[in-house]
């Protein structure tokens, strides 16, 4: 049973309003849940205070509800406890690894295009946060019963990808390691020269009128260094279920039925410099470019056709940087023209150095690769510590997971500063810490060597911090449908940490094994939950749990 909404089902009877929002109190003596009246003010042209007066006397008591303090402008509900600890721990116990999922998408379609980066080099750790989040978003979405499709858009055709052709001229047995090197020292040889630029676009020139030998070197090219970054992501266990080429939609003339349309809403303009451009979208969209002089397509035509492409396969999600927002507003713009339904779109903010942000073109960049390997090297110290010896499989696991779990934790919008002492702790808001909770847990159970009886008597379970516990398992389902429903991975990795730092203080306060044998058993299959429920949550990030710290 889910109380919070059980709640508000029985205020919107009582009041005839929908979409009625309560929230838990930040002191549990203020009650489980409070419904703030100020809402309803408007509605019935009445004092909050006198609302909530009258229906705090009309609500009864139930098999729910224990009591009803009313306090100024709100109602203060308090649930039956034994209610709560039965039926959520016998839920949890019920649906297992599918507790808090509402199948908010069954039967629904989604595709997800995230990542999405130039495929010019090794991915640095700014724009893996792309792919995390979006891998994050694709497991929310699957979790709640999307049939869910992980695509990544190549910009194989592009200035920066002929950049690197003109950079691997002369060059042989190419590979993904050495693209970073290569592109850096092109675009230092073009700024030292900029008669090298006319080369570049002469490439692209040739490419665009399907120059086949041009054409081979930029498939060439492209291809090592997409099967690299997929190997990279792999490793964090990141996949995709179709890479989308742009030069599909560069030689399948797809542009040109995107361009009749536009011609036909009359927004469509050529300018003076003979180029095909959409005029004042929006007041946050300027000017849109769409093609060169000479009629051949650039980046943001293809993108269009690409993306009236994805919505014939289900809602569509997708992740880009916030240097893309004026980007988006302009595409947003061109879809609405041509009244085509447009992405949800999560914008995120970048990983910063301490000297500002990363460029791959500049060379100011911590690779994704180095930071996975410097995290393991970490881990694997750390480990070695702790016990003397090192599990290479469980190192990576908490490696991996710290640095999951050190970007996810925060929201998109805002920066991540690298900081490596927090991200390896064990102690804190990490990857680690909710990783040991789950393996004290487990040692807890390797040490009892029996298995769990569920058949317990739940109203055993009245301690404070048992309590607190179990209200924390009952929000999970709540939890979930706000991350997915906003699209925010990081409200997972805030739920998870309080789960954890709860059973901290019931760990310490309330012992499992040292207590009468019906204490005992109830407990156990407390902490077998919150165990459960740890799982669910971290696999939602994409951390894998350990056994043994």
């Amino acid at each position: 049973m889910d109380f919070k909404q059980e709640i508000i089902k029985i205020l919107e009877k009582e009041t005839g309003v929908k979409e009625i929002s309560i929230e838990v109190p930040p002191d549990p003596s203020m009650g489980d849940y409070a419904f703030p009246c100020f809402s309803l003010a408007k509605v019935f042209k009445k004092n909050p205070n006198d609302i909530a007066e009258e229906l705090g006397r009309k609500i009864r008591l139930s098999n729910i509800i224990e009591k009803i303090e009313i306090k100024g402008p709100y109602l203060n509900f308090f649930v039956k406890k034994e209610t709560l600890v039965e039926d959520t721990l016998k839920r949890i116990i019920k649906e297992k690894d599918k507790y808090g999922s509402s199948n908010l998408g069954k039967g629904k379609k989604a595709l997800v295009e995230h990542t999405s980066i130039n495929p010019n080099a090794s991915p640095h750790v700014g724009r893996a946060r792309n792919a995390l989040i979006g891998d994050s978003i694709v497991r929310l979405l699957k979790f709640q019963g999307y049939n869910v499709e992980t695509h990544y858009f190549v910009n194989d055709i592009g200035k920066q990808i002929a950049m690197l052709v003109l950079g691997a001229e002369g060059k042989k047995n190419i590979k993904f390691d050495d693209l970073l090197k290569i592109y850096i020292e092109i675009n230092k040889k073009v700024e030292e020269n900029p008669e090298l630029e006319k080369e570049v676009f002469g490439l692209l020139n040739k490419l665009e009128n399907n120059d086949r030998k041009v054409r081979d070197k930029f498939k060439k090219i492209v291809e090592i260094c997409v099967k690299g970054q997929a190997k990279i992501f792999s490793d964090l266990g990141i996949e995709y279920d179709k890479f989308d080429y742009e030069s599909d939609y560069l030689f399948s003339k797809k542009t040109d039925d995107v361009l009749k349309a536009l011609e036909k809403t009359g927004k469509l303009f050529v300018d003076e410099e003979k180029r095909k451009v959409l005029f004042k979208l929006a007041m946050k969209a300027p000017y849109l470019v769409l093609t060169r002089a000479d009629g051949t397509s650039l980046y943001p035509l293809r993108d269009l056709a690409y993306t009236i492409d994805k919505h014939a396969k289900g809602e569509n999600v997708i992740v880009l940087g916030e240097d893309q927002k004026l980007y988006f507003q302009q595409l947003k713009a061109a879809l609405t023209l041509l009244k085509k339904e447009v992405p949800r779109v999560v914008h995120y903010s970048f990983v910063l150095l301490t000297e500002g942000k990363m460029s791959t073109r500049k060379g100011n960049v911590v690779l994704l690769e180095d930071f996975m390997k410097e995290a393991l090297e970490k881990a694997t110290n750390e480990i070695e510590k702790r016990h003397g010896k090192v599990n290479e499989k469980n190192a990576k696991k908490i490696a991996y997971g710290a640095i999951k779990y050190s970007i996810l934790r925060v929201s998109a919008e805002k920066n991540v500063v690298f900081d490596w002492e927090q991200a390896l702790n064990f102690e804190g808001d990490t990857g680690p810490y909710l990783q040991y909770a789950y393996a004290r847990i487990s040692s807890i159970f390797d040490k009892y060597g029996k298995k769990i009886d569920y058949k317990v008597d739940f109203s055993l379970l009245k301690d404070k911090e048992e309590i607190e516990l179990v209200k924390l398992l009952n929000n999970f389902p709540d939890v979930v449908s706000n991350a997915t429903e906003q699209l925010e991975p990081h409200i997972i990795a805030t739920y998870l940490f309080m789960l954890s730092s709860q059973f901290s203080l019931f760990y310490n306060a309330c012992p499992v094994l040292k207590v009468e044998d019906k204490l005992m058993r109830a407990r156990l299959v407390l902490i077998d939950c919150v165990r459960g429920v740890l799982e669910n949550g971290l696999q939602l990030l994409g951390i894998e749990v350990l056994e043994k710290m």
